[in-house]
């Protein structure tokens, strides 16, 4: 698997490197529309309706079109100035049963790799959500976009999956259910008893894509038989990135640990959501983001300096 997006979690003061990757892939195969004639591609020009020029992509910016006819044009400095996540950080907002999250929340899911010399941290993170029986929701920024997040664990790896927002999940409101009838009793028992006689443990690897897989043979007869249907092209290539670092895990889990404390006698509950969001907020709306990072990542490495060097001036 190729890494799609390396940074850190912040769990407390402890930052945890990590790498991350796709979970899921899709084997659909993909088509391309091509000129039945020769078989050569079909590509697209981008056309202006105004001025009927072609426009390079980087001359094209992003419009909005109000219900009442009018357009709004953003550009990419509109767009920055947008508060969003750190690019390079995921900060844990807050931990939540898992069982309370409605798996219908659930979007794309990504696996977390440690991307450190040490992966204590990782494993501290991993066997305390397991402990716990929590979930860290956390904020996810990937090609340019901050989603809320769930961060579990699944065959002692970190799994992150990015959910729906409340608002993107449509009520299901059916009128024809309103009045339905209820089913009678003996009904309700054929019922169970067919489902009884069906009951199996769940095997995904029980079922397959029929439809894929006789697709694949059809492509690949096509291959092997040869003849016009066939042309010939050549393959693109991709590159690499790699990169991360190491903290005093201990220094700064008993720093996180003083933190909550101190809060907890100031009175704030440990169940106030906005008084934890709001730092994260705070920090991803200011900039440089790499800059940034790096100075999230020293603090608990410069905290534990701070401690020792008091300790021997006493």
């Amino acid at each position: 698997m190729r890494s799609i997006w390396k940074g850190s979690i912040a769990f407390g003061l402890v930052n945890v490197p990590v790498k991350v990757y796709s979970a899921t892939e899709q084997h659909d195969i993909r088509f391309h529309q091509v000129h039945a004639k020769d078989g050569g591609r079909i590509k697209y020009d981008r056309i202006c309706q105004e001025c009927g020029k072609s426009v390079q992509f980087a001359d094209i910016d992003k419009a909005y079109d109000s219900p009442d006819g009018e357009r709004v044009i953003l550009t990419d400095d509109d767009f920055d100035k947008l508060p969003a996540a750190e690019k390079h950080e995921i900060p844990v907002l807050e931990f939540v049963p898992t069982e309370q999250i409605d798996p219908i929340l659930y979007d794309k899911s990504y696996f977390l790799e440690p991307d450190s010399a040490s992966p204590k941290a990782y494993v501290l993170l991993r066997e305390t959500l397991e402990e716990t029986e929590r979930t860290a929701l956390v904020h996810f920024t990937l090609r340019q976009k901050t989603r809320l997040a769930a961060l579990r664990v699944r065959d002692d790896v970190l799994v992150i999956q990015t959910l729906l927002w409340p608002d993107e999940v449509r009520a299901a409101e059916f009128p024809s259910l309103e009045d339905a009838p209820s089913a009678r009793p003996q009904e309700v028992k054929m019922a169970t008893s067919l489902v009884e006689s069906m009951s199996s443990e769940f095997d995904p690897t029980g079922y397959t894509d029929d439809y894929q897989i006789e697709l694949r043979k059809l492509i690949d007869e096509t291959l092997a038989n040869g003849g016009e249907k066939v042309v010939h092209t050549e393959a693109e290539k991709d590159d690499d990135g790699e990169d991360a670092e190491v903290v005093d895990l201990v220094a700064a889990l008993q720093r996180s640990v003083e933190a909550a404390g101190k809060n907890a006698k100031s009175g704030s509950s440990s169940t106030s959501t906005p008084a934890k969001k709001a730092p994260a907020k705070k920090a991803a709306a200011k900039k440089p983001p790499a800059k940034k990072t790096a100075a999230k990542k020293s603090a608990p490495a410069k905290a534990a300096e701070s401690k020792t060097d008091e300790a021997k001036g006493a």
